[in-house]
């Protein structure tokens, strides 16, 4: 599966009833049956051509142990189970497949930014039909209650976190950019002070950065709340974080698109900002604030 057609279909997969079924045992099978469920949410698409040794040997478990596998989640055979796979990821194809084809469709050579614009288009109806509002409240209310609220995001994606941490200031009690000039020295530093009550938000997305992983299981281990921001539910973050938002990042030149974060973003801050009345009145307040410093005094 492309990278273009990852997020939609790969939140469908996880969101089916096969998906929510291995969903289960990765959380509490027995540690043979945690590696074949997560190695099958990981690579759906892969796993529907894959022969029985095959799927054995990157699971790296006997072929015994697959069958078994396949029988306690309720199919006759690997081969039912494989089927099932393949029937589940068709579904979940449809409607990206649709996107993808406005534009391969088109008639003639599409210009290298007609193509951009076009590519970010399918990235945020991809990203609007995985995002719920229920996990956008849900997030908001953590990031809300938290007492120290942290975000974290290296190369690019450090600029997703410096403009969450901007949007959430006048919303929170406390907001830490983690990864400063220093970088991951900087970022670091700052676990010593996280624990219970504390939410970590990390963005992450191709080209992964190893050290956002690193350092949001260290935050995990002092009992901070973890949400991620990324782009598909096979990406490294998301098995890692307590909430995960979901942006396509897809790009036909560029190692990932960032259009649909910002729109997430957008879309978080949003939500908190209405999710009580006292953020609204906060809004209003920073609204009177900034006023007499803007062109014509316009907020």
């Amino acid at each position: 599966m492309t990278s273009g057609k990852a997020l939609a279909a790969d939140v469908a997969f996880v969101e089916s009833a096969l998906g929510q079924v291995l969903a289960g045992v990765r959380a509490g099978g027995s540690a043979s049956h945690r590696s074949i469920a997560e190695y099958l949410m990981r690579n759906p698409m892969r796993g529907t051509a894959l022969k029985i040794e095959e799927m054995a040997e990157g699971c790296k478990v006997s072929t015994a142990t697959i069958s078994r596998f396949a029988r306690d989640i309720g199919f006759a055979s690997y081969g039912s189970m494989r089927s099932a796979l393949a029937e589940t990821m068709h579904t979940a194809m449809q409607p990206v497949e649709k996107l993808r084809n406005s534009i391969t469709q088109r008639k003639g050579a599409v210009a290298p930014g007609d193509a951009c614009l076009e590519s970010a288009r399918v990235n945020l109806a991809a990203t609007r039909g995985a995002l719920t509002q229920q996990e956008l409240d849900a997030v908001a209310r953590k990031i809300t209650r938290a007492r120290t609220v942290y975000v974290l995001g290296m190369g690019l994606s450090s600029t997703y976190a410096a403009m969450l941490a901007m949007h959430l200031q006048p919303f929170c009690q406390h907001v830490v950019v983690m990864a400063g000039a220093g970088g991951t020295g900087v970022a670091a530093g700052h676990l010593v002070h996280m624990g219970r009550g504390d939410v970590l938000v990390t963005f992450s997305f191709p080209r992964y950065a190893a050290d956002v992983m690193r350092l949001a299981q260290l935050a995990r281990n002092r009992g901070t709340g973890v949400v991620a921001i990324t782009d598909t539910p096979s990406a490294p973050m998301a098995g890692m974080a307590d909430h995960v938002l979901y942006a396509s990042s897809a790009h036909m030149v560029l190692s990932s698109s960032g259009v649909a974060a910002v729109a997430v973003i957008e879309a978080l801050v949003v939500s908190l900002m209405v999710s009580n009345k006292a953020n609204l009145k906060k809004a209003a307040h920073l609204t009177e604030v900034i006023s007499g410093y803007l062109v014509n005094g316009e907020a």
